[in-house]
């Protein structure tokens, strides 16, 4: 019994730990690995010579004060920007949680911008 219950903390660790770091397991993998799993992202900036930075985005709404209404209420956006060097491999990335669309993010910033999670 005791086995059993130590077993389920285990893997109740594993999943809190694995679900934060999403993106350190892609850390030195390529980007075609990435995209096979992932999918397309939702945009691709150029990186000022440095490589790439691809987008993944999340829209996320959240409960109304009437949890029976099928209305849509307050969202946000979850995003993850993986950067990806000259050579095709994943170097680092970054998580955020916004309230604009991706649609709107200025590539020429977000290039500028040194804002990694990961090194």
């Amino acid at each position: 019994m005791k086995n059993i219950i130590l077993c389920f903390a285990v893997m109740a660790l594993c999943a809190c730990a694995s679900s934060k770091n999403t993106g350190d397991k892609w850390i030195g993998m390529t980007k075609q690995s990435l995209i096979k799993s992932w999918g397309t992202p939702i945009r691709i900036f150029d990186n000022s010579g440095d490589g790439e930075i691809l987008l993944y985005a999340d829209q996320v709404y959240e409960k109304g004060e009437n949890e029976d209404s099928r209305m849509a209420g307050p969202l946000h956006w979850n995003y993850t920007y993986m950067y990806v060097d000259k050579t095709g491999k994943i170097t680092s990335f970054r998580n955020e949680k916004q309230n604009y669309a991706p649609q709107s993010i200025d590539s020429d910033k977000l290039a500028g911008m040194s804002l990694l999670t990961v090194k």
